[in-house]
């Protein structure tokens, strides 16, 4: 054998290796001085032609050229996004990765383009790749952290910790292979667990499919890890997309998946079960043949085998202050002008693609709870052993349900969920009193006041492959009242007095009756955009922080006119901009203070329509709102002077996002924003204080990371699956999750948006336990100060936002009158935690 690792010696071939070419020296020599000059020109698209001849001809450069290349297609990149150049933004990033396969920077920053474009799959790719090269970079931590909740959903983990699913699961794969289906395909295989469960109950063939790249990578070193990657063969793509024999092949006698969501068909089972019965599957068993008998290996059939759709009429303020418009001011703004403003939930049996048919809610930890006002009903039954009734499912007649009202209450939405049958003996319920990981369908619906005797019609229909569930009319006293006619005044005749101000409130709203002209203007809100609406306080507070600070500035006017002796320009307006993210109507309400000239950021036109709308019926002059995009260039130049001349007397930023995290780069937009405000402005808020509590929630824990030491089933799933946790959980209902409270809250970081001299990086607390138990979680959320004396809190009963948690990667024991000591750490917006026990106070 050659010896590895012995100098070559100095023959021929190696002096002739070092022969230089003196062309190519002077051409890298002058491309390299061309980047430079180009770089020091503010040339980037030409330097960076430069450098990537330079780096491809001389790699020996790559060392000494790396930082300005960085730079220079970082400002390149930048002006392509400008003008929406993104193909050509990509493909500069993929020849930079060509040079340095191995930057994390490079690959950080690519991930963040990908993010921003909705590529989220990709952006978690690269950001994973940056980290594992480097551990420690805190940017490719936290923009991991971001998008693993996209990518790995919360609900893996829950699913993985459901032991009773997962065994049931296992147990009607094992009794189908062992009754003589030997193949089996997994579709959507997810962690791979279902086609593992196949295996290990001695199926002969396994096939996976995996549509997430995330997942399917994920997949793969899991089946590694437990030596079955030789045995399953697992392809990245659609089941859609597969062929028999070019994918597979043959066919198969066992489909196993759980592609199904809340609403059972959201996820595309009944098509993707409807092209394998075709494609894929062997012919199902003969109808009157018991299943549990042996299985002639020429027959096909799929775990599950069908489902059972339930349903219930709710009450619930929670729902609608969510999807409904609930007050008839904002900030003392009247809104009988906006038109039909409504959430992307459609509560419609007709198909839109821009509608969503249903959302999801968490029935039992929803806010304020809900009220049942029907008995559950059956919905929907479906055979997926039945290639027939599943082609047929689309064209099915519309069902109609009568449902006797058993409570008065405000109708605000059906709830669905569904019995997920595996086999004959075995089925998994999704329904809202069990302890499961699923969540409920809520399809949001013309508001009414029901009471008892009443009789509930729902519509129930599946015209594009989607659950649809609407309700139609109420029948009282013999008379039916349309509820889809939102205009019929029947709809308006409620003689009963409603117990509910708020309900009372959303039912006059639906039946206002408008103009012709009216009834055309609609515009879609998000459903936290909705809530901001109806989030009477936060408007409240606003309007007092607002008028307090144009009254003192019209005294610093005055006081300047005597000062001066001079008469100041009385048709001076004071200038507002509002940069907050979607739908707001703060530069409106802002204008209204009268003396103000307000921007707005909204970007969609109804929605500038809407502003617009409202401006005119509150006597708003038209020159006194306008939208500030029409007058920059793109988005990352929003914060700018109005004019040359001019100054922003406030500027009012978006600090929180509804998910309960300190917006990226907030610190760096109120920096920038004190420098464009006049003299005794104010940036909105102007103090952002957090509070947090110690709390023992096994909850969390279980919606945060594979639990316990024990594979899953016997599979080596947890470390894999786990390198998605993120130590910061998101959209949390803190009033509703089942804890602990370990302590009373406290103040844990204090973010300054008008002192930048009062701000830190990191803080110290000590916090006192008063009872004793395991810390597994320290929830937090804002008290947002718009000036030093009107606050609102992104924990009230009414507030738009949710709450996040740090959850702790080691529980921590303490006892009543333990004091915690917790380090709070700001780095770039986003917030981390670690904690640390401390001897009582007094001990040494």
């Amino acid at each position: 054998m050659p010896n590895a690792s012995a100098r070559p010696k100095n023959g021929r071939r190696s002096r002739r290796r070092r022969r230089e070419d003196p062309a190519r020296n002077e051409l890298v020599s002058s491309s390299l001085e061309s980047a430079q000059q180009c770089l020091f020109n503010q040339d980037y698209g030409t330097a960076f032609v430069h450098y990537l001849l330079v780096l491809n001809l001389a790699p020996m450069f790559k060392d000494f050229a790396k930082d300005s290349f960085r730079f220079t297609l970082f400002k390149w990149t930048e002006e392509l996004d400008s003008v929406g150049r993104i193909q050509d933004l990509f493909d500069c990033y993929e020849q930079a990765l060509e040079l340095f396969p191995a930057d994390e920077v490079i690959l950080n920053s690519m991930g963040e383009h990908l993010f921003r474009m909705g590529f989220r799959d990709e952006a978690a790719g690269h950001f994973h790749k940056a980290l594992k090269l480097r551990p420690d970079y805190p940017e490719a931590r936290e923009n991991f952290y971001r998008v693993a909740n996209w990518l790995v959903e919360r609900w893996h983990f829950l699913m993985l910790n459901d032991h009773g699913r997962n065994r049931k699961y296992q147990q009607a794969i094992q009794k189908a292979v062992q009754s003589g289906c030997n193949t089996v395909l997994d579709i959507g295989t997810g962690t791979g667990i279902l086609g593992m469960c196949a295996k290990k109950a001695g199926a002969a063939e396994v096939y996976a499919c995996e549509l997430s790249k995330t997942m399917y990578e994920l997949a793969c070193e899991v089946l590694a890890a437990n030596g079955m990657d030789g045995s399953i063969k697992i392809l990245h793509m659609k089941s859609l997309e597969m062929e028999v024999p070019k994918d597979i092949p043959h066919k198969v006698s066992l489909v196993v998946t759980e592609t199904v969501d809340a609403g059972l068909f959201g996820e595309g089972i009944i098509e993707s079960l409807i092209h394998a019965w075709h494609h894929l599957l062997l012919p199902p068993q003969q109808t009157g043949v018991p299943a549990r008998r042996p299985i002639n290996s020429a027959t096909g059939r799929v775990i599950p085998a069908g489902a059972t759709v339930f349903g219930m009429a709710v009450e619930s303020a929670e729902i609608r202050r969510h999807h409904r418009l609930c007050v008839s001011e904002v900030g003392s703004l009247s809104m009988s002008a906006a038109g039909e403003l409504h959430s992307p939930v459609s509560c419609s049996s007709e198909p839109d693609d821009s509608m969503e048919p249903y959302t999801t809610e968490r029935l039992s930890r929803l806010p304020g709870g809900y009220k049942s006002l029907t008995e559950p009903f059956t919905a929907l039954d479906i055979d997926f052993n039945n290639v027939q009734e599943l082609e047929g499912l689309s064209s099915r007649e519309v069902r109609r349900i009568h449902l006797p009202v058993t409570q008065e209450g405000e109708l605000d939405a059906l709830a669905v969920w569904f019995q997920l049958h595996l086999d004959e003996e075995s089925s998994l319920s999704t329904g809202p009193q069990e302890d499961t990981c699923w969540e409920q369908a809520i399809y949001p619906v013309h508001t009414f006041f029901l009471k008892p005797r009443d009789e509930l019609i729902v519509e129930v229909s599946c015209r594009d492959a989607y659950l649809r569930l609407c309700s139609v009319a109420v029948l009282r006293d013999g008379r039916e009242i349309r509820l889809d006619k939102r205009l019929d005044s029947q709809h308006c005749e409620n003689p009963v007095s409603n117990p509910n101000p708020e309900a009372e409130l959303c039912s006059a709203l639906a039946c206002l009756k408008t103009d012709q002209n009216q009834t055309k203007d609609y515009s879609m809100l998000e459903c936290s955009e909705m809530a901001l609406l109806n989030n009477h306080d936060y408007h409240k507070s606003f309007c007092s922080a607002l008028t307090k600070l144009i009254s003192q500035l019209k005294v610093k006017w005055q006081n300047q006119e005597r000062r001066s002796g001079d008469q100041l320009d009385c048709s001076d307006l004071f200038y507002v901009l509002d940069v907050s993210e979607g739908f707001s109507l703060l530069s409106l309400i802002a204008a209204s203070r009268g003396h103000v000239k307000a921007y707005s950021s909204v970007e969609k036109k109804k929605q500038q329509e809407v502003l617009k709308r409202l401006a005119r019926s509150n006597n708003i002059p038209e020159d006194h709102l306008e939208f500030w995009l029409n007058h920059v260039e793109d988005e990352q130049g929003m914060l700018q002077r109005p004019s040359r001349e001019k100054l922003w007397s406030a500027i009012i930023l978006d600090c929180v996002e509804t998910c309960g995290l300190i917006r990226q780069k907030l610190m760096e937009k109120a920096s920038l924003a004190r420098c464009l405000l006049e003299e005794g402005g104010s940036i909105f808020p102007a103090k952002i204080v957090v509070h947090g509590m110690l709390v023992e929630s096994d909850t969390l824990l279980l919606e945060s990371a594979v639990q316990g030491q024990e594979p899953t089933l016997g599979f080596n799933i947890a470390p894999f699956i786990n390198q998605f946790t993120v130590p910061v959980h998101v959209f949390l209902d803190f009033s509703t999750l089942e804890c602990r409270h370990l302590s009373e809250s406290a103040e844990l970081f204090v973010l300054d948006l008008m002192n930048a001299t009062a701000n830190y990086t990191d803080r110290e607390v000590k916090v006192r336990a008063t009872s004793g138990g395991r810390i597994t979680a320290i929830p937090f959320w804002y008290h947002i100060y718009l000036d030093q004396d009107i606050s609102v809190s992104t924990f009230s009963q009414n507030s738009h936002w949710k709450q996040a948690a740090v959850v702790l990667q080691q529980p921590l024991e303490v006892q009543a009158g333990d004091w915690v000591c917790l380090t709070v750490k700001l780095h770039k917006s986003t917030i981390s935690m670690t904690s640390q026990r401390q001897k009582e106070l007094g001990e040494k």
